[in-house]
């Protein structure tokens, strides 16, 4: 005889053998040129953009209307990020508010 168990494994014993068996959380970064949310250390496959290098051209594979629709939103973005820095506001302005 063999491969028969000589006693029952209890409901306590089998779910602390699984307690490992869990899946975990995906921790996502934020692509710091498009905003998207990314695997850290992978390319954004939204902007193909790596530690701030055009790795993929995105664009290539697109259609024209999808190209210039990307292309929209990439300068809108950029142009976001940069009214949000001219508007450093001073002590004194901050105090006024």
């Amino acid at each position: 005889m063999g491969g028969v168990p000589k006693w029952n494994t209890t409901k306590s014993k089998r779910n602390q053998r699984r307690m490992h068996l869990h899946i975990k959380r995906l921790v996502l970064a934020v692509c710091p040129k498009c905003g998207k949310p990314v695997l850290s250390h992978t390319v954004c496959h939204n902007c193909g953009y790596y530690k701030g290098v055009e790795i993929i051209d995105v664009l290539k594979k697109l259609t024209k209307k999808e190209k210039k629709q990307r292309e929209k939103e990439m300068a809108a973005k950029e142009a976001g990020e940069k009214k949000t820095d001219k508007k450093s506001l001073s002590w004194e302005e901050l105090s006024k508010k």
